[in-house]
């Protein structure tokens, strides 16, 4: 992170964004001219500088960056868990960078489910009452919440662990649980951090590919991590470096016709490498067929 030693605004903190006109229609996520910025005593430290970005409904996106690049700042910011220092974000079309705690607490309910590297479960508590929480929160009526966390734990294939707790579950299994309560608000979002950080490989991979199950079904999908091969799961990277948008565009397995390998969970071979490997041998018979 950047250090400045004073608190004048600068031009670049001034300047007309690109994302100045707002959402358009489809848009979810919009950020304009967004500044982070920490007062250390004398001294302004400025954690994101100024960041553009725009991100549409159905849309799946890494947001990549190593230690100290902005990243989980951004996260932070676009998961309402706090506020810009200067700038404008709009999310599902609402202006949420001047909203106070209150607010903010509301529209991370409605808006945003979390998918966490440390699932975040309730260690005492059934699968099915972990994934009812965010509805006991907004004052979803019994019968309505059992029914809906009864539909998303099926639909992530758990539905034979309802009444298991967290220690009577695999780590791929705790995620399974921890992305059903993400889903079963129905938000705008998906923002997962680091999901796959506490999985070994094999399990990172059926994770990986449960969240293409969810974007095919519909969902918007906003994955933040530091590690390459995972952010290559999705179809759009946006790196992040210095507090700033460094590169913004299509994953490596992202091609005119699509994903370039399909992943096979039921493969015990099949890791992440595994399917890196697969890309890599793809695009040499391209280059062969092309010769």
């Amino acid at each position: 992170m950047a250090i400045d030693n004073t608190s004048v605004i600068t031009p670049e903190q001034d300047r007309i964004g690109a994302n100045a006109d707002g959402p358009r229609p489809g848009d979810v996520i919009v950020t304009d001219n967004l500044w982070k910025t920490y007062e250390m005593g004398d001294q302004q430290v400025h954690a994101l500088r100024g960041v553009d970005i725009r991100i549409r409904h159905n849309e799946y996106v890494a947001i990549m960056g190593p230690s100290g690049s902005g990243k989980s700042t951004l996260m932070n910011l676009i998961g309402c868990l706090d506020s810009p220092s200067q700038g404008k974000y709009w999310l599902n079309g609402h202006d949420v960078s001047e909203l106070n705690d209150d607010e903010l607490a509301r529209i991370r309910n409605k808006e945003i489910g979390f998918v966490f590297q440390t699932f975040n479960l309730l260690a005492r508590a059934t699968s099915l009452h972990n994934v009812e929480l965010p509805l006991i929160y907004n004052g979803t009526p019994a019968a309505e919440r059992l029914a809906r966390a009864k539909e998303v734990l099926t639909s992530v294939n758990l539905g034979e662990r309802m009444m298991h707790k967290p220690n009577e579950l695999s780590g791929g299994q705790r995620q399974r649980v921890a992305i059903a309560r993400a889903l079963v608000n129905h938000p705008s979002i998906i923002l997962a951090d680091e999901p796959t950080g506490n999985l070994d490989s094999k399990t990172s991979v059926e994770i990986m590919a449960l969240f293409d199950d969810l974007h095919a079904k519909g969902n918007t999908i906003v994955l933040v991590t530091h590690e390459p091969d995972i952010a290559e799961f999705a179809h759009r990277v946006i790196s992040i470096r210095d507090g700033s948008v460094a590169s913004d565009g299509p994953s490596k397995r992202v091609k005119k016709d699509g994903p370039v390998s399909s992943v096979n969970v039921n493969d015990p071979k099949e890791t992440i490498a595994s399917i890196h490997a697969k890309e890599v041998d793809a695009k040499k018979n391209e280059k062969k067929e092309k010769a």
